[in-house]
């Protein structure tokens, strides 16, 4: 346990289903399935301990031999974890009985037991409510206690899970890939994302800017792409990331990966320009 973790708390919203998106990433991700102590930090899990159980529920099915960690700056946040885990174990929630999950205090300085190092460290709408020059220095503090082949996820999304975005972080605290996740059905515009947009990105979505253009490009791609949606949502937007390829964006992970609505990037493409 910290006695003194580093960081703010965070507002504390949590929502059932909120991080459904990211924990898919996670449990698709090598950084998980390859490794040999498959030890995940939720970081700032919030109010509630929802989403360190739905991680864990996950990630079991992936890794048989996970343990998720949850970790709060808030002693008051880790108590109530701890109540809602004991009713886990006691059968009265809607999660196995022995999911492999405990909650400890903590902050920016992920405090693990026994010298382990974490596989992943997920730091979702942690970072909001620093300013941007904070960044680097929680990217380095919270990457220093990945194993060498760890990875660090860092993003936002809404209130309901519907949007997200993240950025994969390797060990050396380098950025690795910009993904952005959404719920397709009803989307209007993709550009939405650009209110839940990681700390590091939130405020270079201006013209000049790698971000910006690529949201101009994906929107314009989107609208082009209007006529398919006869076909459903999906088709539009499998047709909207086609083109941006196309056009040079170097998109990653393939027609399986963009039907659930997620777009991904190697960090460069989006990158702030230096100042």
């Amino acid at each position: 346990m910290a006695s003194s973790p580093l960081g703010r708390p965070t507002r504390g919203t949590t929502g059932t289903n909120r991080l459904r998106r990211n924990d898919r990433w996670i449990a698709a991700s090598d950084a998980l399935r390859r490794a040999s102590d498959p030890l995940v930090v939720d970081l700032g899990y919030g109010a509630s301990g929802v989403t360190a159980f739905e991680l864990a529920a996950r990630l079991v099915r992936v890794r048989h031999d996970v343990e998720v960690l949850g970790l709060e700056i808030d002693p008051t946040r880790v108590a109530t974890a701890e109540a809602q885990l004991a009713e886990v174990r006691a059968g009265r929630a809607p999660f196995a009985a022995d999911l492999p999950v405990s909650f400890a205090r903590g902050g920016f300085e992920v405090p693990l037991p026994d010298g382990r190092r974490a596989a992943v460290i997920r730091a979702m709408n942690v970072l909001r409510q620093y300013d941007e020059q904070d960044v680097p220095d929680a990217w380095a503090r919270m990457t220093a206690r990945l194993a060498a082949d760890g990875l660090l996820f860092e993003g936002t999304c809404d209130e309901i899970g519907r949007v997200a975005s993240w950025i994969d972080i390797d060990a050396r605290a380098q950025p690795q890939r910009f993904t952005i996740s959404l719920r397709l059905a009803e989307l209007e515009r993709p550009s939405i994302v650009a209110e839940r947009l990681p700390k590091a990105l939130i405020h270079r979505n201006v013209p000049g800017e790698r971000i910006h253009a690529l949201l101009v490009h994906l929107d314009r791609e989107w609208d082009r792409a209007a006529p398919l949606s006869t076909f459903g949502a999906t088709q539009r937007f499998l047709a909207a990331v086609g083109a941006l390829r196309d056009q040079g964006w170097p998109v990653t992970g393939g027609r399986t990966r963009w039907r659930l609505g997620e777009l991904t990037l190697p960090w460069e493409a989006v990158a702030p320009l230096p100042s």
